[in-house]
C-alpha cells in the first residue's frame, strides 16, 4: 500500500526499548486516521444526502430506468460473465505457463499479494482483473438487458475527457506523500525498475482498475441500487463485497473496505465511473512503480503506518478530486453515444 509521512516528531518520547517506541507510533497513526476521518466525516454525510444537480438519472439506480430491466438479470450477467472470465483466466495462465514455465507460475499464484514484488508476477495480477472488462462485455451482449455503455455512467457513456482530467488531483496527491515518505524512510529493496516494465504496467494497470471498477462500482453497485433502491446501502453492500476479494491482514482489510466506500461515494456522486477509474488507477500506478523502484514493498500483512496511510490519502484524494470536479463542472458532460 501507498506509504505517507508522518511527522515522527510529534510522538516523540523519551523511551527505553523498541517494543515502547513501536507502541507509540501505531497509537499515533490510529489516532491521526481517526482524527482526520471523523474531520471529513460530516463532510461525507452532507453530500451524501444531496440529490443531484444536474438532469441526469441517479447512477446506482439507473438500470431500473430500461425497458428490459428484471432483478434477476443481473444474476445472469454474473454467471455468464463469471463462465467467461474464468475461461480468459485459464487461457492466461496458459500463455504465462508456457512463457516462464507451469513451476514458476505456481509458485507466483501461491504468494499472494508478495507476487507483486516481481515482474512477472505483477503482470499475471493487473492482467488476471483487467479480463473482468471483456467479461463483463460479453455478458451484457448475451443478456441484452441494457446497453454495455450504462454500467459506465447515466450520462451516455464512458467520457475519456473527465478520466485524464480526474487522473490529476490524485497523481498530485500520492507523489507528495509517497516522495514523502520515500525521503523519510528511503530504499526498502532493490530496484529493478526497467523501461519495459514501465511502459506495460503504464498499459495494464488502468486496464485493471477499470475492470475492477466496472464490476465493483459497475456490476455489483448498481444491482443492490436497483433492489433496494438506497444508493447508501448499495455503496456500503460493494465495498464489503470489494473487500472480501482482497485477502489482506485484518487492518489491510479494513482499509481496502474504506476505499470500496471512497470509490463508492465518488462514482454515486459523478454519476459514471470515470472518476473512480482515475483514482484506483492513480493508486496502483505509484504502488507498482514505487515497489519496482524498491521504496515500497508489496504484502499481505498490512502494517498500523500503512492502514493509516491507505485511510488518509484514500480520504484526502476523493474528497479533493470531488471537491474540485464539481467546482469545474467536470461531472456535468454529456456523452452523447450509447454503445
Amino acid at each position: 500500500m501507498v506509504g505517507i509521512t508522518m511527522v515522527t516528531a510529534l510522538t516523540a518520547k523519551t523511551v527505553k526499548n523498541d517494543n515502547t517506541v513501536q507502541i507509540n507510533k501505531s497509537k499515533f497513526f490510529f489516532s491521526i486516521t481517526i482524527n482526520i476521518f471523523m474531520t471529513n466525516f460530516k463532510y461525507f454525510l452532507k453530500y451524501t444526502t444531496i440529490m443531484s444537480e444536474n438532469n441526469f438519472p441517479d447512477y446506482i439506480t439507473f438500470p431500473r430506468t430500461f425497458e428490459k430491466y428484471r432483478w434477476y438479470k443481473p444474476i445472469l450477467v454474473l454467471i455468464i460473465g463469471t463462465i467467461v472470465f474464468l475461461a480468459l483466466q485459464a487461457l492466461l495462465l496458459v500463455i504465462f505457463s508456457a512463457a516462464y514455465g507451469s513451476d514458476s507460475i505456481n509458485a507466483l499464484l501461491l504468494q499472494g499479494y508478495e507476487s507483486l514484488n516481481s515482474e512477472v508476477g505483477s503482470y499475471i495480477g493487473y492482467l488476471s482483473v483487467a479480463i473482468f472488462l471483456p467479461s463483463l462485455y460479453v455478458a451484457t451482449k448475451i443478456v441484452r438487458d441494457r446497453p454495455f455503455s450504462s454500467y459506465s455512467s447515466s450520462r451516455g457513456g464512458w467520457n475519456w475527457k473527465l478520466f485524464f482530467k480526474s487522473l490529476t488531483i490524485p497523481l498530485a496527491v500520492y507523489l507528495i506523500f509517497e516522495i514523502m515518505n520515500t525521503l523519510i524512510h528511503g530504499q526498502k529493496g532493490p530496484n529493478t525498475l526497467t523501461l519495459t516494465f514501465f511502459v506495460i504496467c503504464l498499459i495494464i494497470v488502468p486496464l485493471q482498475c477499470i475492470g475492477e471498477e466496472y464490476i465493483m462500482r459497475g456490476l455489483v453497485m448498481q444491482t443492490f441500487g436497483s433492489w433496494f433502491k438506497i444508493p447508501v446501502l448499495a455503496i456500503v453492500l460493494q465495498s464489503i463485497v470489494f473487500t472480501s476479494l482482497h485477502p489482506y491482514s485484518i487492518l489491510g482489510v479494513i482499509g481496502v473496505f474504506m476505499q470500496g466506500i471512497c470509490l463508492g461515494f465518488l462514482t454515486w456522486r459523478s454519476n459514471g465511473l470515470e472518476a473512480a477509474c482515475a483514482l484506483h488507477s492513480v493508486n496502483n500506478l505509484i504502488s507498482a512503480y514505487f515497489v519496482a523502484l524498491g521504496f515500497e514493498v508489496s504484502s499481505s500483512v498490512i502494517t498500523p503506518y500503512d492502514f493509516a496511510s491507505t485511510i488518509i490519502v484514500s480520504v484526502i484524494s476523493t474528497l479533493a478530486l470531488y471537491y474540485v470536479g464539481t467546482k469545474k463542472g467536470w461531472f456535468e458532460e454529456k456523452t452523447e453515444k450509447l454503445w
